[in-house]
């Protein structure tokens, strides 16, 4: 999960947890580049938000190193079994 973190930090948006009613587990607040994730879902609903948001959002991938990109593109690839 930090990593993903990391990765939504590297990419100019801040990932905050906070209570919510989101019927994905998290949203992503456009205009202000945050991610906010519902803080009582269980760690795996977390990662999937998380997984799900990186999937959606257009993301520039130049700011990232090699590494970083290389995550960024099997993020995109795998398809999640939740």
């Amino acid at each position: 999960m930090e990593k993903l973190e990391s990765l939504l930090k590297d990419l100019g948006y801040r990932v905050r947890y906070e209570k919510g009613n989101f019927k994905t587990g998290a949203c992503v607040l456009q205009s202000n580049r945050v991610v906010v994730v519902n803080r009582f879902s269980n760690l795996e609903m977390k990662i999937g938000a998380l997984v799900s948001i990186l999937r959606d959002i257009p993301l520039d991938g130049g700011t990232l190193d090699e590494k970083q990109r290389q995550f960024l593109r099997s993020i995109k690839q795998t398809k999640l079994a939740i």
